[in-house]
């Protein structure tokens, strides 16, 4: 086959700008990941050989990386006899990225280098670190099992050339030709210090081949987490954490620790200081690597860890679990099963900890990883104290976060409910004409602003025997609630009862099945008008979230409540009363309503009649 030429995708293309000008302004990490990946490629052919050990011909599974630095050429070569990649897989992982979520993380790139640096750290760029030293680089490489080898070659500038590579070994050999700015990495001292610094803790052996010396392995290559926890520094946590997470921020907290008794397996798990860029991914993987006796099995076993912990990272290392244990068999495995409550349980101990700890540094956590942790609320109905117990909520009382225990403490004399308000965000829901009725009396309320806010408030239903009530549906009843002494009281009078009544019968009539109900509100205070959901329904938050998901068709008519004491309703109550309906009180009914839907973050029903009342309103208001 000939040699072949190619475009790198768009996304490498925005990539590798980046990072060859701007990503790092420490080089020698791009040894740490092109180490990283060789190691990733020997663990799994290492796991693939085990039901076919064909696949390790005459290597066999003396697994290595060698660094061979040649400063005559001025190049540096990573090998590995991992598995390596055959004629597609070298397209795929080096000409296009193929990670779920790239559209999303490139849309918010802004162009400007300073800014998308932690967000390119956050996505991971592998192998693409290699162009912040070299100029050129080829692959050699050839797929465990298979006779023909391949070679990859690009300058990083848009196009890589692939062709056939006859004495290409098994596994990959990445050869760097180094910038001259960059020639420090043939220096045996600086390799050294390196792959120390960076790449002890791996677990295959790292060889350097200095000039006409012998071999000499040069990190410890023993797996980190089978040793004691005296002898790990922090700084080996933190790379070890790189490594597994393929990383670029600090752990926030390490979980390292041995299980022993009626199953026995070690957990070093880490997690995150910032958010990975796929956390929201729809697929919400896990990313905790399962090994046995040391012996990597995958990254992608579901049954390990619920969803809401996808942000963790690690390893779990078993010993009770076959070395051949395949994917169907890790389905429903009892011995999984209770690897997954300890993890589980070490976890949220942990963040229990942390939370209980009083220098706030668990807000740092839950602002990162709060939306993906109240996920357990709505689906580990066995976990869901001690998860409701870990929340933080924004409230109407306060500026920080605050817990349940603290909102508890802080109910007001009579309050029977723990309430809520939902949306999209925070600032339009402090304006939310609901809450006034709740402000009036000192009621704290929790703003809610998660999408999955909404569904596991109705799944929970309680808090230490206080019930979740949202504020926006109706029937929401105050009077049990003592006013405090200080708390502002309505100034005007309501409308007389006999004009509020007459007043909400034209408004139905004016509105007609745009509304499921008038009548007057108990809740607003300033307000004119507002819409609510009636007790039991879907509220009006949810059924727009849903609508965007195409899981609901259309709207369902809300309740229109009318504010008895504010003076727009109360001089549109006497008029009626006094002088009926007509064209101009049926145009403001309707302004009315829309001006509710506009609060809600709706837009008018009709937009078009909505200019047209508004203009003949106004022009009857200045005599036109």
């Amino acid at each position: 086959m000939a040699e072949e030429k190619r475009q790198f995708q768009a996304e490498v293309g925005k990539l590798l700008d980046i990072v060859v000008h701007s990503l790092y302004s420490n080089k020698e990490i791009f040894l740490r990941e092109l180490i990283s990946n060789a190691s990733d490629s020997c663990d799994r052919l290492r796991y693939a050989a085990l039901t076919r050990p064909e696949l390790l011909g005459e290597d066999g599974t003396g697994f290595r990386i060698r660094l061979i630095p040649n400063a005559e050429a001025g190049t540096l070569t990573i090998a590995d006899n991992g598995q390596g990649m055959d004629h597609d897989e070298l397209i795929a992982n080096l000409g296009t990225i193929a990670k779920s979520g790239t559209s999303d993380f490139l849309s918010r790139l802004t162009g400007d280098a300073r800014k998308d640096v932690n967000l390119i750290g956050q996505f991971g760029v592998g192998f693409y670190s290699a162009f912040m030293v070299a100029d050129r680089v080829s692959v050699v490489s050839r797929k465990a099992g298979e006779a023909e080898g391949w070679v990859w070659t690009s300058d990083g500038k848009g196009e890589f050339t692939v062709a056939p590579a006859p004495e290409a070994e098994r596994g990959a050999a990445i050869t760097l030709h180094l910038r001259e700015d960059s020639r420090e990495f043939l220096e045996a001292f600086r390799l050294k210090s390196v792959v120390k610094r960076y790449s002890d803790h791996i677990a295959i052996p790292v060889l350097l081949k200095d000039g006409d010396k012998d071999e000499e392995t040069i990190n410890s290559a023993s797996a980190l987490w089978t040793r004691s926890k005296s002898e790990i520094t922090p700084e080996q946590y933190k790379e070890f954490y790189h490594h597994v997470a393929h990383a670029f921020d600090d752990p926030w907290a390490t979980l390292h620790y041995k299980a022993e008794g009626a199953i026995e397996y070690t957990g070093l798990l880490f997690l995150p200081s910032t958010k990975p860029f796929d956390i929201f991914n729809p697929e919400r993987k896990q990313h905790v690597k399962l090994y046995v006796r040391r012996v990597f099995i995958t990254d992608d076993c579901e049954e390990l860890l619920p969803p809401y912990l996808r942000f963790v990272r690690g390893i779990v290392d078993s010993q009770d679990l076959p070395l051949n244990v395949s994917r169907e068999m890790l389905q429903h495995n009892p011995i999984l099963a209770k690897i997954r409550t300890g993890l589980v349980k070490r976890i949220l101990g942990e963040l229990k900890r942390k939370a209980e700890a009083e220098d706030g540094d668990y807000l740092t956590f839950w602002d990162t990883f709060g939306a993906v942790l109240k996920e357990g609320l709505y689906e580990d109905f066995e976990r869901r104290e001690d998860i409701l117990d870990l929340c933080r909520f924004r409230t109407t009382a306060s500026d920080g976060w605050v817990s349940l225990a603290e909102y508890l403490g802080r109910m007001k004399e009579g309050q029977e409910a723990i309430y809520t308000i939902a949306g999209d965000d925070l600032a339009a829901l402090k304006k939310s004409p609901q809450l006034e009725g709740f402000a009036a009396k000192g009621v704290e309320v929790l703003l809610l602003t998660d999408p999955i806010d909404e569904f596991w408030v109705s799944s929970v239903g309680d808090y230490k025997d206080k019930q979740f009530r949202s504020v926006a549906a109706a029937g929401g009843d105050l009077s049990k609630v003592k006013a405090d002494e200080n708390a502002e009281t309505p100034k005007e009078d309501e409308a007389p009862s006999d004009e509020i009544a007459t007043l909400i019968e034209a408004v139905k009539l004016a509105l007609g099945d745009k509304v499921k109900d008038v009548r007057a509100s108990e809740r607003l205070t300033e307000s004119a008008v507002c819409l609510v959901a009636a007790e039991g329904e879907m509220s009006m938050h949810l059924e727009k979230l849903l609508r965007a998901h195409r899981q609901v068709d259309a709207e369902r008519p809300r309740i229109l409540e009318l504010n008895p004491r504010h003076a727009l309703i109360k001089g549109l109550a006497h008029r009626v009363k006094t002088g009926g309906t007509g064209p101009l009180v049926e145009d403001i009914a309707a302004l009315l309503f829309d001006q509710a839907r506009i609060v809600e973050g709706e837009p008018p029903a009709d937009p078009a009649a909505f200019a047209r009342r508004l203009v003949a309103v106004m022009e009857k208001g200045l005599g036109a």
